[in-house]
């Protein structure tokens, strides 16, 4: 399956392609890790031996592959996700980096962000990960008390979060960190003191997730057996959300989505490219892509298993599927993407690939519950919005 001939023609919207309105990135998918965590349900994988060389000579074959079709495209990010990233040699890095600036012009603030763990041998990376043209990282620190990441299956301590975010602060300009709240036995007060913590060692992001048990991980499994106890209930999460919005919001970081939370000009633009709905191609096991064009667009599925996606990218594409979205399916992902945004979505566009999404009679109701706000073309969520997202999402799909 190759990238060759994903659209017939081209169509813009007001004389500019989707990539142009959302912006275009690179995401490209490290798929081991020292350990699976617990509540992970990311397509990773832990293996004795990497050979380091050949996977990256593959993921730069698959860069090159696609920028072959997409070669008229400004790069604005590149994004080191997993897995564990960390546990790529700098080499690695800079073999996929230089790989994707023989493909395309980059932005002249291209942001290339690198996910890492707290590990010191990971940590002891970061300047060649800078060499490479690396100049963002993200620590998954977690948590902040030493029992509690011991039960999120995290081989770091404290200690060592806290030396990885000194290191990275002397290394890279923009640093950000995440933390999981809504944990077994966490009380209210201790998650605003951990986070007053947080944001006293922050730098100018944080991401903020509450704890999912998703199917298909250790977690689901413990707590289908009973085992998995002291999760707080809708009303205690619901509260840790309520206080995260507020001391994020008192320490001057803005709420620009669900979960991430950044200083004025700090929001991670790679990020920003799947929540306005760009363009972005998906390189490695398991990644998915979007590319297209206003109304046309593709979406691509790599092989998931890393042996498999290795055999086959070696033998010409990594590539599993890809297919056409039919404009009600575009619409439906905007929507869903774009809600998430404090900057909310243009219903312009989104009615320009369906007019039956989000319409009048559906938007007026949310209105009238203080659920959505209706400004001209933008549409948004209210901070009441957000607490319930999925069910606004699911009033105004038709």
């Amino acid at each position: 399956m190759r990238f060759e001939n994903l659209w017939p023609g081209v169509l813009t919207q007001n004389n500019l392609e989707n990539w142009q309105i959302g912006g275009f990135g690179l995401y490209v998918h490290w798929p081991f890790c020292e350990a699976k965590c617990p509540y992970c349900d990311f397509n990773s994988h832990v293996v004795s031996h990497v050979d380091q060389g050949r996977w990256a000579r593959a993921l730069a074959d698959e860069i090159r592959r696609a920028g072959a079709e997409t070669s008229d495209r400004v790069l604005g990010s590149i994004f080191f996700g997993g897995g564990t990233p960390s546990l790529m040699t700098p080499e690695t890095v800079s073999t996929v980096i230089e790989a994707a600036r023989d493909c395309w012009t980059f932005a002249n603030d291209i942001e290339i962000t690198l996910e890492a763990n707290p590990r010191s041998v990971e940590v002891q990376r970061f300047e060649g990960y800078a060499r490479a043209g690396v100049n963002r990282v993200s620590l998954g620190v977690q948590a902040l008390h030493a029992s509690d990441l011991k039960r999120l299956g995290r081989l770091h301590d404290v200690d060592e979060a806290k030396t990885a975010l000194a290191v990275a602060r002397s290394v890279f300009e923009r640093v950000s960190f995440d933390l999981i709240y809504a944990r077994q036995n966490q009380t209210l007060d201790d998650w605003r003191s951990e986070l007053g913590e947080a944001l006293d060692m922050a730098v100018d992001h944080l991401s903020l997730y509450q704890l999912t048990v998703e199917e298909g991980t250790a977690f689901w499994d413990r707590a289908r057996a009973g085992g998995l106890r002291g999760l707080p209930g809708e009303d205690l999460a619901a509260d840790m959300y309520e206080v995260t919005q507020d001391l994020c919001s008192t320490a001057g970081y803005t709420a620009y989505e669900v979960s991430n939370h950044a200083r004025p000009g700090a929001q991670s633009r790679h990020n920003l490219i799947y929540w306005r709905y760009g363009d972005w191609l998906g390189i490695g096991p398991g990644a998915h892509g979007r590319l297209g064009t206003a109304t046309q667009r593709v979406a691509t599925v790599a092989w998931r298993q890393p042996g498999l996606w290795l055999q086959h990218a070696e033998a010409g594409s990594g590539l599993e599927s890809r297919a056409f979205l039919d404009v009600s399916d575009q619409a439906g992902e905007y929507l869903m993407m774009g809600l998430r945004l404090d900057e909310g979505l243009d219903i312009e566009r989104l009615h320009r690939l369906d007019s039956t999404v989000a319409g009048p009679e559906a938007v007026a109701e949310l209105v009238d519950l203080d659920l959505v706000l209706w400004d001209g073309p933008v549409l948004r969520t209210t901070a009441k919005g957000r607490l319930v997202l999925n069910s606004v999402v699911a009033a105004l799909l038709p």
